[in-house]
């Protein structure tokens, strides 16, 4: 029986020509039957493809065979399952395109890389370097490098959460001070894949954090590495129609849902098509009718 997955992957490397690699992907993936998004820019690449395993194995062969791709780690979970064509349920469709950035912070031109990847970003710890540092240090503080509603339903012990919607918020939230009281401790920056603390990190660098550190591989690979008997409690937000993954058979489920208050881990869109707003909404609020924003409320 075919086996559906998800591929997450990333990497920051000069790319002479973005556009001949945008062709070449969207080429790949439609002749492997992939769906899913792919942003290039002249920093590097970020995709998330879903498909069939065998097919997913194709395009890791292929996309190493690249030079500068060679050495990408990819990260593997589970998908939904596949459609009658064999395409992916976790995607409706496939998007390859040239960006500024492969992580929209707004600031390209303070990002600079060259083939080791990022230049001047903060320091990178595995899963157990981590726990080293927490086991060494009682003043680490964990820095929130997503939105503010993908930390409802999952985060770090004690985590900082800036209040953001989307990851070009971050810079007028590092400099409106709220945080300089973090510039002398040590600072672990994480996200869902650890690409956005790539930059995040470099941005906290510039601006004055003296100890910046950043989770390697992000929480997807913290959670493969300790499941929930770490540091992380809840369920990972995922940008594609699952929705959140978990970790373990019983994750803590933290978030509360906007309407009765009723404890979930589901994220929904504003059901209104021209709002991008996200809202924690129980099953029950959402059956009875699709979430709305504020703004969007009738």
């Amino acid at each position: 029986m075919p086996v559906a997955k998800v591929l997450l992957y990333y990497v920051f490397t000069p790319l002479a020509d973005p556009e001949a690699v945008r062709v070449w992907q969207r080429d790949l993936c439609e002749g492997l039957g992939l769906r899913g998004r792919i942003l290039i820019s002249e920093h590097g690449i970020n995709g998330t493809v879903g498909g069939e395993l065998g097919a997913l194995k194709r395009y890791v062969r292929k996309f190493h065979s690249y030079g500068p791709f060679a050495g990408v780690e990819m990260k593997w979970s589970e998908g939904r399952g596949l459609d009658d064509d064999g395409a992916s349920l976790d995607f409706p469709k496939l998007s390859v395109k040239v960006r500024d950035e492969i992580v929209s912070f707004g600031a390209p031109g303070e990002l600079q890389v060259d083939s080791s990847g990022v230049i001047g970003g903060g320091i990178k710890l595995s899963p157990d370097e981590l726990h080293g540092l927490l086991a060494e240090r009682d003043d680490v503080v964990f820095f929130d490098g997503r939105n503010r509603i993908e930390a409802e339903i999952g985060r770090f012990d004690g985590a900082v959460v800036p209040d953001v919607a989307t990851t070009r918020e971050f810079i007028d939230e590092l400099e409106s001070g709220r945080y300089d009281h973090l510039k002398d401790k040590p600072v672990v920056t994480y996200c869902t894949g650890g690409i956005r603390c790539e930059v995040l990190s470099g941005l906290m660098k510039a601006r004055g954090f003296d100890e910046v550190y950043q989770l390697d591989g992000g929480i997807v690979r913290y959670g493969e590495r300790f499941g929930d008997s770490g540091h992380w409690n809840g369920s990972l937000y995922v940008f594609d129609k699952r929705g959140s993954i978990d970790f373990s058979a019983n994750p803590a489920v933290i978030g509360h849902c906007h309407r009765c208050g009723e404890a979930t881990k589901r994220i929904e869109n504003c059901a209104d098509a021209s709002c991008r707003e996200l809202l924690v909404v129980c099953d029950a609020c959402q059956e009875r009718e699709p979430a709305h924003c504020a703004e969007h409320s009738a």
